[in-house]
């Protein structure tokens, strides 16, 4: 029998637990769209460029995780500790961002275009021109503090 490929030992993790712990893992450019990894920990993990469309995320712990890039259309993110992670340029159209923790966040280029983002925690985040807020706004012509309520 050959052996494991990195991804395949990280898909095996994935799917061996109802709540995987992948803090700090790489797991950049991976396509893990539809998975369902409620209440995971990714803690620091990178996540850039991973294809996370449609994916449930749901109470996870992305605290300082790379999302750099990161394809997350449609995703769940309810309840998702994201407080310093890097959001830069993230795919983030339709997802549902409901009492979710971004303090901190940075948002740089990133595309939130029809987000649900009621009850969100949003102080502190960093965001610039190219940020694109749920209601199509632009930068600074939105104000992320009317999209919580």
């Amino acid at each position: 029998m050959g052996e494991l490929t990195r991804k395949e030992l990280i898909i095996s993790l994935i799917n061996a637990s109802p709540r995987p712990r992948l803090a700090g893992v790489d797991l950049s450019a991976m396509n893990l769209s539809r998975l369902d990894f409620e209440g995971a920990n990714f803690r620091g993990a990178r996540l850039s460029a991973s294809n996370l469309q449609e994916a449930i995320l749901r109470g996870t712990n992305l605290t300082g995780a790379d999302l750099q890039a990161a394809q997350l259309p449609y995703s769940d993110l309810s309840n998702a500790q994201m407080n310093l992670a890097n959001l830069s340029g993230a795919n983030m159209v339709g997802a549902k961002l409901s009492s979710a923790n971004l303090a901190n966040a940075i948002l740089n280029g990133a595309n939130l275009k029809d987000a649900i983002l009621k009850g969100a925690t949003l102080t502190g985040i960093k965001f610039d021109e190219n940020t694109t807020w749920p209601d199509g706004k632009k930068g600074s012509a939105g104000n992320p503090a009317t999209y919580t309520v």
